[in-house]
C-alpha cells in the first residue's frame, strides 16, 4: 500500500470527526467528508476541506467516494448511544450495519486499500472477566448497539479476504471531550458538562459506581491518524485502561464548576454495561500509540471548552465568531457514559 495522502471521513462534521480533520489537514493529507449533518457538532471544518451532506446508504454518499477515490476511508459516522438502540434496533442497524456495508463497498469499488472504522470497545465486550479487557476476548455485546458494531467487524473481515481491503476496527472506549454533544442521551461528560452550565444538577444513570475506561477526543484522534498511515489489521483497542466511576467524573466536573447543589440519581437503563477498561497494548506496539491525557486533566479542558461555548452563544450575535452559533438541544438526563 503506498503513502495515504487522501483521506474521505464519513461522519468528520462531529465531534470525534472534526478533531480528527484538524489533525489530519495540519498533517498536509488532503481530505473530503461524508456528513448527513444531524449530529454535526457546530464548529467549523478548515476552509480547504470539502463536505458532501449525504446519508451513508446514498447513491450521494458513493457518488462522492466515486469522485473522490480516496486512498483511505475513515468512517467514523454512526447511531451513537445505547439506550436509543434498545428502542429502535433496527433504525441502529440501518445506520451502523448497513451504513458501514455501504462505504465498503463503495471503497472497493474505487480500489481503496485503507479502511479504518471506529468500534466499540464497551458496547462489543459486553460482562468481561478481565479487566482491562483486550482484544483476544471473545466478544459478548449486551445491546444492540453493540451486535451492530460486531456485525459490521465481521463485513470488515469479509472485505478484507474477498476485495482485498485493509480493515482495521478501532475499539474505542468512552470518548470525551470539547465539542461534544451534550443534549443527547449519551456521554455524561458532555451531558453533565450542559447541565452545571444552565444550573441543573447532574443526573446520574444507576448508582455511579459503574466504570468506564474515559479517553481524551485529542488522543482518540491521533489514534486515527497513525491507523490510517498503518497497516495493522483486525481489530484494535483505544483508550487509556483505566476504570474510573462516573461519580469520579461528575465530581471532577462538579468541582471544576464550583456546584453546590445536589447530585440527581436516575435508574440504569438496559443493556449498559458495568464495569470498561481496555488493555491497549496492541496499540502501544504497533501504532507506538498511548493516551497522554490524564482524566482531570482532560474534564477540566473540556469543561472550560463547555463554557467558552456557552458565553459565545449567549454573546450578541455581532460579536459571536463564526462556528460557534448555538444548536437547538434535544434535552436529556445525563447518561452513564
Amino acid at each position: 500500500m503506498g503513502a495515504v495522502k487522501r483521506v474521505l471521513v464519513t461522519g468528520g462534521a462531529g465531534f470525534i470527526g472534526v478533531h480528527t480533520v484538524r489533525l489530519l489537514v495540519a498533517d498536509g493529507f488532503t481530505v473530503l467528508v461524508v456528513d448527513d449533518l444531524r449530529h454535526a457538532c457546530g464548529e467549523p471544518l478548515p476552509p480547504n476541506v470539502d463536505l458532501t451532506a449525504a446519508d451513508l446508504n446514498s447513491s450521494a454518499a458513493a457518488g462522492a467516494v466515486a469522485h473522490f477515490r480516496p486512498d483511505a476511508i475513515l468512517h467514523l459516522a454512526a447511531q451513537g448511544g445505547v439506550s436509543r438502540s434498545v428502542r429502535d434496533p433496527a433504525g441502529d442497524a440501518l445506520v451502523n450495519v448497513l451504513g458501514t456495508v455501504a462505504f465498503l463497498k463503495a471503497s472497493a469499488d474505487v480500489g481503496c486499500r485503507r479502511f479504518v472504522f471506529a468500534s466499540s470497545g464497551g458496547a462489543i465486550y459486553g460482562r468481561a472477566a478481565r479487566l482491562p479487557t483486550s482484544e483476544r476476548t471473545t466478544p459478548r455485546p449486551l445491546s444492540p448497539y453493540g451486535a451492530a458494531k460486531l456485525a459490521a467487524e465481521g463485513y470488515l473481515g469479509v472485505f478484507a479476504r474477498t476485495f482485498k481491503l485493509r480493515t482495521l476496527a478501532l475499539r474505542y472506549s468512552n470518548v470525551y471531550g470539547p465539542f461534544q454533544d451534550g443534549t443527547g442521551e449519551a456521554g455524561v461528560v458532555a451531558i453533565t458538562c450542559e447541565r452545571l452550565l444552565s444550573g441543573r444538577a447532574p443526573v446520574i444513570r444507576g448508582d455511579g459506581q459503574q466504570t468506564r475506561d474515559f479517553v481524551f477526543v485529542a488522543d482518540v484522534a491521533d489514534a486515527n491518524l497513525r491507523a490510517l498511515r498503518s497497516r495493522v489489521s483486525g481489530a484494535m483497542n483505544i483508550g487509556t485502561g483505566v476504570a474510573s466511576s462516573v461519580r469520579t467524573v461528575v465530581d471532577e466536573l462538579v468541582a471544576a464548576a464550583t456546584y453546590h447543589g445536589s447530585v440527581d440519581f436516575v435508574e440504569a437503563p438496559p443493556g449498559e454495561v458495568r464495569d470498561t477498561a481496555l488493555d491497549t497494548r496492541r496499540a502501544a506496539k504497533l501504532l507506538e500509540w498511548r493516551a497522554p491525557t490524564q482524566l482531570r486533566d482532560g474534564l477540566r479542558q473540556t469543561f472550560t471548552s463547555f463554557r467558552e461555548r456557552a458565553r459565545h452563544a449567549t454573546a450578541p450575535a455581532s460579536a459571536a465568531p463564526a462556528g460557534t452559533e448555538a444548536r437547538p438541544g434535544r434535552g436529556s438526563p445525563a447518561g452513564s457514559g
